[in-house]
This record gives C-alpha cells, structure tokens and sequence, in this order.
C-alpha cells in the first residue's frame, strides 16, 4: 500500500484554557520544526561563558513553550524582556497551566529534547574538533593585528628603546651584559 493511500495529514488540534476568564487556545502537537526552533532559542539565550545557566534555561524554555503552544499575543517589548514576561506567566501559573494542557507525551519528548541537545552541545564544546574550529575561527583576527603590529613597527622607536635600556644598563649590552664598545 502507498502511504498517499492513507490520506494522513498532520492533526492540529486545541485544547481551551480559562486564564482571567479569557479563553487560551493550546495546541496539542507542535510540529518538529517548531520543536527545534524552541528548544535552540532557549539553548542560545541561556549559553553564558560556554556553560548553560539552568535558571535562565528554565526560564527562556517554559516561556518559549507559552509562546509556542498558545494563541497568546506579545508585543515585541514582551518578547525583548523574556525575563519579566517570564515573571508574570510563573507568578500567575500560566506556564504550568498551559504546560498541563499540553499532552504528556508531548512535552516529555519536548524536554527530552532540550536535554539531549543541551548535552550534545556541551560534549562537542569539549570535543578536539570545536576546540580546532574555534582555534582556526580566531586565526584570521589574530592575524589582521600581528599584520598591524609588523605595518606600524617604527625601527627609530625600538633603537630607542634598545638605547634606553642600555644606558639603565650601565651602558653594558643588554644582550651580554658586555660594555658596549
């Protein structure tokens, strides 16, 4: 049998929730793509000094997962402050709400995902191929300003320095400590 045959199609279905007697679409099954936006906008955010802060990853994750699953509008100042907008859906309990009208299975396989990536960034962070590639990224720059050092080196300067340094010297040679002749 071809799978055309079958006539599937992806089932988008809500659940409604009462939130200050406001009626809240959740969504039932987010579509993988989505998924992974998520779960990878929650991982950058929360990336500080090459480690995941936890409090911040729970933070951008639980209001990502409000922003995803629901039919919930937020201006872009919300969206710049995920902190705050983060405060105010905890305090009023609308993450966990809206994180219980999502299926189990759903949200287990969601945080499963965060965690399986969480872990696969930080084992290639550690990993001889990222530590290469940040090397080889580096490279270039510290190039450009060993090229400006060698463009602007003043032979004039460094005789100055060299004569200086020999007459703290005692006027011996700063390379063998012998009197200049």
């Amino acid at each position: 049998m071809k799978f055309d045959e079958l006539n599937l199609k992806r089932v988008d279905k809500d659940v409604n929730l009462i939130i200050n007697n406001q009626k809240v679409n959740v969504k039932q099954y987010l579509p993988i793509s989505n998924k992974i936006d998520l779960v990878q906008i929650a991982l950058q955010q929360s990336l500080e000094d090459g480690i995941y802060n936890e409090g911040l990853l729970t933070a951008y994750f639980n209001t990502y997962v409000v922003m995803f699953y629901t039919d919930l509008e937020f201006t872009d100042e919300q969206k710049e402050n995920i902190l705050e907008l983060y405060d105010v859906l905890e305090s009023n309990d609308i993450i966990t709400k809206v994180s219980n009208a999502i299926p189990k299975v759903e949200f287990d396989d969601l945080v499963d995902l965060l965690s399986t990536q969480q872990r696969n960034n930080m084992e290639f962070k550690q990993s001889a191929a990222y530590l290469i590639g940040q090397f080889i990224n580096m490279l270039p720059e510290q190039m450009e300003k060993v090229a400006e050092i060698v463009n602007n080196f003043d032979p004039s300067k460094y005789q100055a320095v060299v004569d200086f340094a020999t007459a703290a010297n005692g006027g011996r040679n700063i390379n063998t400590n012998q009197p200049v002749e």
